[in-house]
């Protein structure tokens, strides 16, 4: 019994100690960085932005398009392979209207997140996905939002 409360003790020391917040915040930001000297996730940077990417995989309640797998592999092949560092990916509800069209198309989605360095490389890369995208679907179109953004890892 007694093994057993000084284990629940150090744990709970243990546990305490990660549960301490860092003791500095980024100049400005209000917030506490977690990492520092990680080029790829820095504790605070400036030139930064944020893109989000709307990629439709096909008409809702049908089982056309592209599935869950189809998606995985090009995020593997086009994306991951892009932005190695991280992304974020959520599922959409969507509605399009092409051209022509006399009434929106409602979509199964996905929402793609990248947070990096404002580069021309980076941005040609973003480019390169939405290509890719267009070229394996035939859809018309990929939605690029981009925004700047004030990033702290």
């Amino acid at each position: 019994m007694k093994t057993l409360a000084g284990l629940a003790f150090v744990a709970s020391l243990f546990l305490a100690g990660c549960a301490t917040p860092p003791s500095h915040a980024p100049a400005g930001t209000g917030t506490s960085a977690t990492l520092a000297g990680d080029a790829a996730h820095p504790g605070s940077a400036t030139g930064w932005v944020r893109t989000e990417l709307y990629f439709g995989l096909g008409l809702e309640g049908t089982n056309g398009g592209v599935d869950e797998a189809g998606w995985r592999a090009f995020l593997d092949r086009e994306v991951t392979s892009r932005f190695p560092d991280g992304l974020s990916v959520v599922d959409v509800y969507g509605q399009w209207q092409g051209k022509g069209q006399a009434q929106p198309e409602r979509l199964r989605s996905k929402l793609l997140l990248l947070l990096y360095p404002d580069t021309p490389a980076h941005r040609a890369d973003v480019e390169a996905i939405r290509v890719a995208w267009k070229a394996k679907t035939g859809d018309q179109s990929v939605l690029r939002v981009t925004q700047p953004a004030d990033v702290s890892f």
